[in-house]
């Protein structure tokens, strides 16, 4: 590499750094594993006339047998018709939040080749950017190479087009070149753009702290690295019938543990584990630990699923806040405010688990409180999300969100006087812990949000400098019940009452032209509902209830049990929106494959085209299913939550539950799995959860004696209706 080349490359990573605020910035990588065994959902093969490339749906075949790094490789097996033409894409997957990448000059990818007569007619290579790059010939590139073994190929960027800039590239694509009357095949894996300059060697030595068994996998826990240089954690496993470890599994450094699915054998597994670097130079091993998994009794596996779920919030917190981050993996030091209440929730069930100790988080909860007493608030709210570092408010989503964000505020204070009760020692760190709360709490100015325009309702956003420009009222059913129940038990900046009524649950015309316009439907327009789906009537909700979360995110401290307004209360009417929603299911009228009584769940999550709140009905279901949604409704069907929980763990685990819980949500009819843990979804499991078992969280928040309060003058203003 030239040094002019070397310079170049230096000053982009440094304006990529400084411009995100020490945000880590990605390698951008195509390919690395498929999470479903069977085919990649962010593939797409064409073909016409006699040639052909061998697919499901559409989409490449995944090996899982051979591959460079584990879990499998993608196998691309065609024919090169003289009559025909065929080509595929490997798409790059737009996780949110990684939008910015380490600088690059070429495309890297290993292949193996199983035989010399495939050489001729491999396919050329293009780029997806700006429509398509130029083509390079995959076998003037391979020539000379052995077969039978992974070889790595670097091509240069400059080779297809350019100035070439990686963050604008979408993927690749094989298209056909010679022709043969033969079918031909090879795999290819680990596909990334990285930079000439050879990695530094890694002299830090891995350190394996525990293996735990449990009934089909076993969890490992390392020491997270420090050294940057560290690409993946290898795993290696062996059992009692092997005589050599076994490379079964790579892990990213930012997350200090995996979870090794081995199914129902009960035999004893030996690990250990090695660090790559970025040219897979790899480490001596670390020390070996053993351990064999186990049966379990159904508490054992609420433990398991608990606890798993919390490590999101404790060991994935942004480091400096002690927060929760939006997404794992995604932005580094960007942290959401409501994930993080919900994940204040999420350490203090952890706590009565004794997951951890009560000593532990006591100091990440001074570290929070401390770094919220200084960050960026409008008015006593905090905006949606907050860099993790400087405290300064992150327009994640366009420069108009750029100030308070009252839902997500109001999703972090059900969090922190959750906190404020648990936290009930009379010695100086607790002390702190309460007085800031106190102080965050009573700042909030829940009136303020009263637009003179639109009294009658609180608004969801303000800008600093652009005023009212999100002008969203919040308005019933949804999840943001708990934004009116705290504002009206605010004891400094509190609302009327009565506005419960005329804003949350308003009848008025603008109230029915919101609910019909998100539901589609008159259906509950009026708030009052009582129409019957799958056979079960709801009192209260838009259309069939809506996604799940509507029943979680405003219930994990407000104890529905204790909240009945003129119309229901609102722990059946969330039970009986739990039950639709299993029950549309099992009826399945789109007939998405999986769907059951053991396979339910629709709700918000990631998903394959876009993030999607998905409801039970057939505009709405997209044939994903999110393990949240039935979990965290465990207080309302504790017996289908358990049946979804299981089916969940040991049908699908393999490819869906990893060392933050289950990843986001799964789509079996388009063969992918999100590869995102959500701070949305992870904390609700944990809690609700907690709430079905112990009633802890509710208990907490509902003995506050500004929420006491709040519900007596919301029952007064009930009865006024009533009569």
């Amino acid at each position: 590499m030239s040094k002019i080349k070397s310079y170049i490359l230096l000053i982009c990573f440094l304006f990529v750094s400084t411009s995100y605020s020490q945000e880590s910035p990605y390698l951008k990588v195509l390919f690395e594993d498929s999470p479903m065994p069977d085919a990649y959902f962010f593939s797409n093969v064409e073909f016409t006339g006699e040639s052909w490339v061998k697919n499901i749906d559409g989409k490449l075949l995944v090996n899982n047998h051979i591959s460079f790094t584990p879990k499998n490789a993608l196998f691309v097996q065609y024919h090169s018709a003289v009559s025909g033409n065929w080509t595929a894409e490997i798409l790059y997957d737009k996780i949110r939040g990684i939008d910015y990448f380490v600088p690059a000059d070429v495309l890297s990818f290993w292949m193996f080749l199983p035989n010399k007569d495939a050489m001729a007619s491999l396919p050329n290579l293009s780029l997806g950017y700006n429509g398509q790059s130029k083509s390079v010939s995959l076998k003037d590139v391979f020539q000379n190479r052995p077969i039978k073994q992974w070889v790595q190929i670097k091509i240069p960027l400059d080779q297809f087009g350019e100035n070439i800039v990686i963050n604008g590239i979408s993927g690749l694509k094989l298209s056909q070149a010679a022709t043969s009357i033969s079918n031909h095949s090879f795999l290819i894996d680990q596909i990334e753009f990285i930079s000439e300059e050879p990695a530094p060697f890694i002299t830090q030595k891995p350190n394996l702290i525990s293996v735990k068994g449990f009934e089909k996998h076993i969890d490992l826990t390392w020491e997270k690295p420090t050294d940057m240089n560290v690409k993946y954690i290898q795993i290696y496993r062996k059992s009692g019938k092997d005589s050599d470890f076994k490379y079964i599994g790579i892990q990213h450094p930012w997350i200090s543990g995996y979870t090794d699915f081995v199914g129902d054998s009960k035999e004893t597994y030996t690990y250990q584990i090695s660090y790559l670097n970025k040219d897979y130079l790899n480490t001596t091993p670390s020390n070996v630990l053993s351990t064999q998994t186990r049966e379990m009794t159904d508490n054992e596996l609420l433990d398991m699923v608990q606890e798993s779920h919390l490590r999101y919030y404790w060991d994935g917190a942004e480091s400096n806040s002690g927060l929760a981050l939006e997404n794992i993996p995604g932005r580094t030091t960007m942290i959401a405010t409501g994930a993080s209440g919900f994940g204040m929730m999420a350490i203090i069930a952890g706590i009565h688990r004794k997951f951890i100790s009560r000593e532990e988080a006591v100091e990440r909860f001074l570290k929070m409180t401390r770094y919220l007493m200084k960050a960026d608030r409008f008015h006593g709210a905090f905006p949606h999300f907050l860099n993790g570092e400087t405290g300064k408010v992150v327009p994640f989503f366009g420069k108009r969100d750029n100030g308070a964000d009252l839902v997500e505020t109001s999703f972090l204070m059900q969090g922190l006087l959750t906190a404020k009760s648990f936290f009930d020692k009379n010695d100086p760190k607790e002390i702190e812990i309460r007085n800031n709360i106190t102080k965050l709490w009573e700042e909030v100015e829940w009136d303020w949000f009263r637009q003179e325009s639109s009294k009658d309702f609180l608004t969801w956003h303000w800008s600093p400098d652009q005023s009212w420009t999100i002008d969203h009222q919040l308005i019933g059913w949804n999840e943001t019940m708990i934004t009116y129940f705290l504002a009206i038990a605010s004891p400094t900046h509190y609302i009327p009452a009565s506005m419960y009524y005329t804003g949350w649950a308003s009848p008025s015309k603008k109230a029915q032209e919101y609910r019909t316009n998100w539901g589609k439907t008159k259906d509950g327009s009026m708030y009052k509902n009582g129409h019957a789906y799958d056979g079960i009537e709801l009192p209260v909700g838009v259309s069939n209830g809506g996604p799940l979360f509507f029943i979680h995110y405003s219930y994990f401290g407000l104890d529905p049990h204790q909240l009945t307004d003129a119309y229901v209360n609102y722990f059946e009417n969330n039970k009986r929106i739990a039950k639709i929603n299993q029950n549309y299911c099992i009826t399945n009228p789109k007939n998405h494959p999986g769907y059951g009584s053991d396979y339910w769940g629709l709700t918000a999550s990631d998903g394959p085209y876009k993030y999607s709140a998905d409801e039970p009905n057939p505009i709405n279901d997209h044939g994903k299913i999110t393990p949240t949604g039935a979990l965290s409704s465990f207080p309302y069907t504790p017996e289908a939550s358990m049946k979804a929980l299981k089916n969940f763990y040991r049908n699908y685990g393999e490819r869906w539950y990893g060392y933050y819980g289950f990843y986001d949500a799964m789509s079996l009819k388009d063969h992918w799995r999100s590869p995102l843990f959500m701070g949305l979804n992870q904390a609700p499991i944990v809690i609700m959860i907690e709430n079905h078992r112990s009633g802890l969280i509710w208990e907490l928040f509902m003995k506050n004696k500004d929420i006491k309060e709040g519900l007596k003058n919301l029952n007064i203003e009930t009865e006024k209706i009533n009569k």
